[in-house]
């Protein structure tokens, strides 16, 4: 038998209008945009969005990873809220007449920027080659986000060819590939882990073939 306490709650529950998270809108293989219209769920927005919407879900598995007290939290939870507000974004057509109230993050790719001179000012070792991702679990999670955005932006590239962005949203995404490389290394380096090199990097190749032999012997 229910208490009365029980049954309260009960005839709460029943009276409250909860939203519940199926429409069924979606079941024929469509979805709504930002202003209603509707595309296919294979829509170029959609697989835009779709994969930076992947790459906020790693981002929370490696927050977790890392633990509540460390360093990079506050900046990963920058990243989080900054990348759901441009997927709002991305969402709407520019055509659509209804305006997107949320914030644009036009000093994303700055950003990026001044962390990522803030990591390799404390590294041992200069970012020269292409690495093996891996090392350890929170490198190789950084690896994963790296290679999701790096997805993210060709879908992204192809959203642009058919409609335009806010040009800080491609420039933050390019910028938050590069970050999380260096996270990976950032990672590497405080453990003590070793870097698996690969190759130079092409620029650093280019430069080396144009540098100067150095003699191995004195000169007249």
């Amino acid at each position: 038998m229910l208490s009365l306490p029980d049954v309260f709650v009960s005839d709460q529950r029943k009276n409250q209008n909860f939203m519940k998270i199926y429409t069924k809108k979606g079941d024929a293989g469509t979805t709504g945009l930002f202003g209603g219209s509707r595309v296919p769920k294979n829509d170029v927005r959609v697989e835009c969005v779709g994969t930076f919407d992947e790459v906020n879900s790693t981002l929370g598995l490696l927050r977790v990873k890392l633990g509540n007290d460390h360093a990079w939290q506050p900046k990963l939870h920058k990243i989080q809220k900054d990348l759901m507000d441009m997927m709002s974004h991305l969402a709407r057509p520019s055509d659509t007449k209804k305006v997107n109230t949320n914030p644009m993050p036009t000093d994303g790719a700055q950003f990026c920027e001044e962390w990522i001179d803030e990591l390799e000012g404390q590294m041992t070792t200069a970012s020269d080659y292409f690495l093996l991702p891996g090392g350890n679990e929170v490198s190789a999670l950084c690896h994963v986000v790296r290679t999701q955005m790096r997805r993210g932006e060709r879908r992204l590239v192809s959203l642009l060819a058919t409609d335009t962005v806010d040009a800080a949203i491609p420039a933050y995404i390019n910028r938050l590939s590069d970050l999380f490389f260096t996270l990976a290394r950032a990672e590497m380096d405080q453990a003590g882990v070793a870097e698996e090199k690969w190759q130079l990097f092409l620029y650093k190749r280019f430069k080396k073939a144009d540098e100067p032999a150095t003699p191995t012997e004195p000169t007249a």
